[in-house]
Parts: structure tokens; sequence; C-alpha cells
């Protein structure tokens, strides 16, 4: 493997600009590596191999003659298949769209290519981004390059396979229920999905408006959390379009101090117990942020004992007749299992739209205990999820408790964050999860990062 390929985000922007390698030598190297490892971990479904080799050589060009360079200038990455990258195929998963190739850039893909990153190409994902597993009828099933016999997560399952296994240095992922968090614990990188309203959702598809936008959120994926808070710099901000964008003004992390923030930690959510590691992995991640001076106590919300029954009556109200509507405008003519089994747990017909409204008012009163509970405390840690990455067609064993860890901060709007905090007896990462309260992502992110370094280095899968 290319030494470039494990590299960030940033040592390859550094590099590229200090003159040490070139943008087309990183394509290069990335490309290579991902013809390497894909036949296995089928992550990467479309590439744009001639025109990413094309566009680092003009990068190379602009550095040659002195130009004005972005903070990506001629690094490469991928984007998954729910963004619309303008000349090359976008799917979203599903069969009607297995030919559109859109002629606009969504809004994150076109702020990240202005920062001079370089797109090789799109990532696998569920049918229409909606499941726990990474498979679909178009382009077959995402595995986890650690283990092939298990899922790499879902939706971002393609994204967070191809970083682990160094074909990309970074990503992007959208996250409505653990899309990005999940897949991100499942496959030992850094996932963020910021707070709801900060990103704009231009150009995904399925867009996740109405209900949907309640809870879902773009989101920057890396193997380091330095190249989060970087991409997360490009691509937050209102684009003029998506109008559940908010102007709020997005704050350094690295002006935080560690010493004296108050932190509440748990290894058990009291919905789902998790792994024994994953529960020793969140007490060890709360032990080094009370080295680096934080206040730490164990305690946790109460309201979380309710986030199984919230999230899955509020996302699942429509008995899938939101889904169904999304692949018959499509055109396609029929539905990946996954997504099948995925619609086959909601209520069995539509609720009531009282009981609709009421569930809403509950949500409404769920972030305010959330809310309540936060006063006390600046950042919380807790595991990513209760068991590490699953075997195929067993992502839903234990849903909707398993999938708590996540749906809380979908429902509460904050911005969560997934790093690596362990290893698994079967040889699986293992994350943590660090949480703040609505946009204050430079907590997160602050944390995360100093987590992320004296947490050390963990062994990449062997690919």
């Amino acid at each position: 493997m290319n030494e470039i390929t494990s590299w960030t985000a940033l040592q390859i922007a550094e590099a590229i600009r200090e003159g040490r390698i070139r943008s087309e030598e990183a394509a290069v190297a990335c490309l290579e590596r991902i013809e390497e490892v894909n036949p296995s971990i089928n992550a990467v479904v479309a590439l744009r191999a001639e025109e990413a080799v094309a566009e680092a050589r003009a990068a190379d060009a602009a550095v040659a003659a002195g130009e004005e360079l972005g903070p990506l200038h001629g690094v490469p990455m991928t984007i998954k298949d729910a963004y619309e990258v303008a000349g090359i195929v976008s799917t979203g998963g599903t069969l009607g769209r297995r030919d559109f190739v859109p002629t606009e850039d969504a809004t994150v893909v076109a702020r990240l290519r202005g920062a001079g990153a370089i797109v090789l190409g799109k990532t696998n994902l569920p049918e229409i981004s909606m499941g726990f597993e990474s498979s679909n009828l178009v382009y077959g099933r995402a595995k986890n390059p650690y283990d092939l016999s298990r899922t790499p997560g879902g939706s971002t399952g393609g994204e967070a396979a191809i970083i682990a296994a160094c074909g990309s240095p970074l990503g992007m992922g959208s996250d409505a229920g653990g899309s990005i968090r999940w897949p991100s614990h499942c496959c030992g990188i850094a996932g963020l999905k910021p707070t709801t309203g900060r990103v704009p959702r231009t150009g995904h598809w399925p867009p996740f408006a109405g209900v949907f936008g309640l809870v879902t959120q773009p989101g920057p994926m890396a193997r380091s959390v330095d190249d989060l808070s970087l991409a997360l710099r490009i691509i937050a901000g209102p684009d003029g379009r998506d109008p559940t964008t908010v102007p709020v003004e997005l704050r350094d992390p690295g002006e935080v101090r560690l010493a004296g923030l108050r932190a509440a930690f748990h290894d058990d959510n009291g919905v789902a117990t998790p792994t024994p590691e994953l529960r020793a992995a969140a007490r060890r991640a709360a032990g080094l942020l009370a080295e680096a001076g934080a206040a730490v106590e164990e305690d946790r919300p109460e309201a979380l004992s309710e986030t199984p029954a919230l999230h899955a009556s509020i996302m699942g109200a429509d008995a899938g007749q939101v889904a169904r509507s999304i692949l018959q405008e499509a055109g396609s003519p029929r539905m990946d299992p996954d997504l099948e089994a995925r619609i086959a747990m909601m209520s069995p017909e539509p609720i009531p739209v009282k009981d609709f409204m009421d569930d809403l008012a509950s949500l409404e009163e769920y972030r305010g205990r959330m809310l309540g509970f936060m006063r006390g405390y600046d950042v919380m840690i807790g595991p990513a999820a209760p068991v590490p990455a699953a075997l195929h067609h067993h992502g839903y064993d234990g849903f909707p408790e398993s999938g708590s860890y996540s749906h809380a901060y979908n429902l509460a709007g904050w911005p969560a964050l997934v790093i690596r905090g362990g290893t698994s007896p079967e040889g699986l990462p293992l994350g943590v999860q660090v949480i703040s309260t609505p946009w204050r992502e430079d907590l997160v992110l602050a944390v995360g990062a100093h987590l992320q370094r004296a947490l050390g280095p963990f062994p990449g899968p062997q690919l």
C-alpha cells in the first residue's frame, strides 16, 4: 500500500502545498488502493478516475503557478451516492435512477470541490439511504474491511468502508438515525453528525424533507477528527436553497479548553446494554477526559429511555408510504429486500393524524428534557452502539432498542461525534460517542480530537 493513502486529508493538503507530493500522486495512490480493495468490500460503486487524474494535474499546475490554494487543494475524496455529483451517475441506491447523471453538484459537494477537493467516485449505501446495512439492487452489498462476513453499517456504509481501508482520506455522509455514526463505529473511523440545521441538504436524494428534516443532517467522515473540523468549516452555513439551514456561528475547536469542562458519561443508556468491551471503552474515554482536567460525572438523561418508542413512532408513522412514493416517482420497478424488511418494522397502517400530532408534541417535550439535563454539563460521552459490526442480514437485531444510541441525538438535533475507542474480542472496532448541545460542534470536535490522540492508533483492516 502506498504510504500516501494512510495520510489524513490535512497531511495530504499540506504536502501538496509544500511541494513534497503532487496531487496526481495522491489521486493515483487512492485509485490504485480502491482497485486493490474494492473487489472485496464493494464500497465504491462509481469511479471518475480519468476526470480525477485530470483535475489533479490541473491542481498541480495551480501550485506550480503560485495560485491561491483552497484548504483541500488537490486532496482526493469520495462521496456517498445519496449526493448528486455533476457528470457521474447518482443512483441513491435505487433501480429507477441507475442511469441518472445530474448536471449540478449537491451544495456540500460544490463547497468541497470549491475548496480544492477532487472527487474520486461515489460510495455504496442502502436503497434511498434507509437502512442499517448498505445493500441495494443496483450495486449489491458493501462489506466490512475488518471482517467480510459483517456489515460496514448503513446508510453511509460504503463510505466508512473505503475510508477505513485507506482508499479515501475523507468522505461525505448523511445521518437521519445514525447513518454516519453507526458505520463509523462499525469501521473504526471518525464521523460527525452536526447540529440539525447546520449543513444544507440541497442535492441530497432523496431530499428527506418534511418530518425527515427534523432529524436528518449531512456530515463528514474521515480517519482523523481534525479532518472533520476542516470539512465542517467548508460545508456549513446556509446556501439560500435549503430553508432548514440556520446561520449560526461555527465556533473554533482550537479555542476550547478541556480543563474545567463539565462532562457526563454513561456506559449503558438504560435501553440496550452494550458488550463489556464497549462499556469499558466509554469508561476509558471518560477517564482520559478527566485526566485532561475536565470534571467528569457518571450520569445520563432520563429521557433516553423514551428514545426507541418515540423514534419508531415518528419515523414509522406512515407505514412506509413515503418510501414507496419515492421509489414510484424514481421509476424503480421493485424494492430491495433490506428496505422491505425495514418497512416491515413500521406500523402496519399509517397512524391517525391526531396521534402523529401528539408524537410531534412529545418530541418537543423530549428535546426540552434533554436540554434540561445538559444544563449541568458541556459534553456527554457514551458508547456509539451496544454491539460491534453485525453479521450481514443482522443489522436490525435488537432493533429499535439497538438503534437508541444514535437515534437519541437525531431526535434531540444535537451534534454527535463517533471515534474509535477500542477493539472487540473478534478484532472489530468499537466506537465511543461524544455529544453536546445544539451549535456546540466545537466542543465535541475538541474532545474527540483529544481522545483520538490520547487513545493512540488502532490496527487497521488487513486487506
